[in-house]
C-alpha cells in the first residue's frame, strides 16, 4: 500500500511531542511491512525538505498554520493518484483531507480539545476554535476514527462519534538503547516533564513542589522541557518569592539519553496537566521504575493504573498533588509496590501492538472500498 500520513510535525521537530513518536513508530514499523509511506509535515529552522528516515519518507512545506494548505496543493498536484489511504492527524484540527479524499481518509485523533480552548485562548477566540471542532467532529463522524486511548475514545462518541467506527490503538515506548535503571537520587527528588506552558500545568507543579518543600526541606524538582520565554520568567520569579530557587533545576530541552537518565534517578513524576492524550511521560517515567501523581483529566486516567503505578487525584489542585506525591515518598513500602507495577506496566506496552492494531483497521478499510 502507498499510505500518505498528514501531520503538523515529525519526528525530528524540536516541538514533536508522544503524537510524533506515535506516528514514527508505527509508519517505520509499516514499511517493514513492505508499505511505501510518505509523511507530509511543516518545515523547521534548518530542517531538510525532504528526507528519509527509517524508510518513510518526509516531506516539509509551511509552517505548522499553513502546512494543511501546502498539503492539499501537494496532494492534487502530486500525490492523488498514487496514494491508497491517507492518515489525516488531529491537533486541535486535521487537514480536512475528507473534504477532497473522503474515500481515502482515516483520522488519527490524539485528543478531543473541548474546554482545552477556553484553558489556552481569550473566550472569543476560544469559542470559534470550540465551534470549528465540532464542525469537523460533525464532517469526520462516518470516518474510521484510530485513537490513543479509552478517554479519546469517550470524548469523541459525547461529540456524536459512532462507536463503531472508533478503534483503539494499543501504545508501545521508546526509550535509548543500551537504556538501564540508575540508583534514585539521594535528596528526595520530584520531576516535572513537558512542555513548560499553562496547558502541562507547569505553575502547579511550582506550588505542588513549595508545598512539599514545607515538609521535606532537603527535596528537589527537576524541570525538563521548553517553553515560551515569558511564561519561563513568570515561574522562575515565582520560585524566587517562594525562595526555593537553590532547590530548583531547569533542564531545558534535552537528549532522549538524558531524559530518561534524569527519570530514573527522580523518585516522582507529577502532572498537572489540564488535558493529554495518552500521557506518554508517564509510561516513559514507569519504565525507570518512577511512579506518577497526576490530575484526573483525559488521557493520564489511561496511562496511570490508580493505586498501582501512580496516583490519580480526586481535585486537580497543587495541594492535592503534593499531598500525595509526600504520602508515597513517606510510606517506602508502598513505594517499592509502585515501583514494581511501573516496569510491569511499561514492559506490556509494544508498538508492534499498535502496528497491529493500525494496519488491520487499514486493510479493512481498503477491502470495504474496493
Amino acid at each position: 500500500m502507498n499510505i500518505l500520513i498528514l501531520n503538523w510535525r515529525d519526528i525530528k521537530n524540536p516541538k514533536k511531542g508522544g503524537a510524533e513518536i506515535l506516528t514514527h513508530e508505527m509508519a517505520k514499523r509499516w514499511v517493514e511491512q513492505n508499505h511505501h509511506v510518505i509523511l507530509f509535515t511543516s518545515y523547521f529552522k534548518n530542517a531538510k525538505k525532504t528526507e528519509i528516515i527509517d524508510g518513510v519518507k518526509i516531506i516539509r512545506k509551511g509552517t505548522w498554520w499553513t502546512v494543511h494548505i501546502y498539503a492539499f496543493f501537494y496532494y492534487i498536484v502530486y500525490l492523488k493518484k498514487d496514494i491508497d489511504i491517507i492518515i489525516d492527524e488531529v491537533h486541535f484540527f486535521p487537514f480536512f483531507s475528507a473534504l477532497y479524499a473522503r474515500k481515502k481518509t482515516i483520522i488519527l485523533v490524539c485528543e478531543v480539545a473541548s474546554k482545552l480552548f477556553f484553558t489556552l485562548f481569550p473566550y472569543p477566540i476560544a469559542l470559534l476554535g470550540r465551534a470549528a471542532e465540532k464542525i469537523y467532529l460533525w464532517m469526520y463522524r462516518n470516518i474510521p476514527a484510530m485513537v490513543i486511548s479509552r478517554s479519546t475514545e469517550k470524548d469523541l462518541i459525547k461529540e456524536g462519534y459512532r462507536k463503531e467506527n472508533i478503534h483503539v490503538l494499543s501504545l508501545g515506548i521508546s526509550s535509548p538503547k543500551g537504556l538501564r535503571i540508575r540508583n534514585k537520587e539521594n535528596k528526595p527528588t520530584i520531576i516535572y516533564l513537558g512542555r513548560i506552558n499553562k496547558q502541562k500545568g507547569a505553575l502547579d507543579a511550582i506550588e505542588a513542589f513549595y508545598s512539599i518543600k514545607k515538609e521535606i526541606v532537603n527535596c528537589q524538582l527537576w524541570v525538563i522541557g521548553s517553553g515560551v520565554s515569558d511564561y519561563i520568567t513568570m515561574l522562575k520569579k515565582k520560585i524566587r518569592d517562594y525562595k526555593i530557587t537553590d532547590s530548583v533545576t531547569f533542564f531545558g530541552f534535552v537528549s532522549e539519553e538524558r531524559k530518561f537518565g534524569l527519570l530514573s534517578k527522580a523518585h516522582i513524576l507529577i502532572v498537572p496537566s489540564v488535558h493529554e492524550g495518552w500521557g506518554l511521560a508517564v509510561i516513559e517515567a514507569a519504565s525507570q521504575a518512577t511512579p506518577s501523581v497526576v490530575y484526573n483529566v483525559s488521557g493520564l486516567r489511561d496511562s496511570v493504573k490508580n493505586g498501582e503505578t501512580g496516583v490519580i487525584l480526586r481535585e486537580n489542585i497543587p495541594q492535592a498533588l503534593a499531598k500525595e506525591a509526600l504520602l508515597l515518598l513517606i510510606d517506602k513500602k508502598r513505594y517499592i509496590q509502585f515501583q514494581k507495577n511501573c516496569l510491569e506496566w511499561a514492559r506490556s506496552l509494544k508498538w508492534a501492538n499498535a502496528t497491529r492494531d493500525s494496519l488491520k483497521l487499514i486493510e479493512s478499510f481498503i477491502e470495504i472500498k474496493r
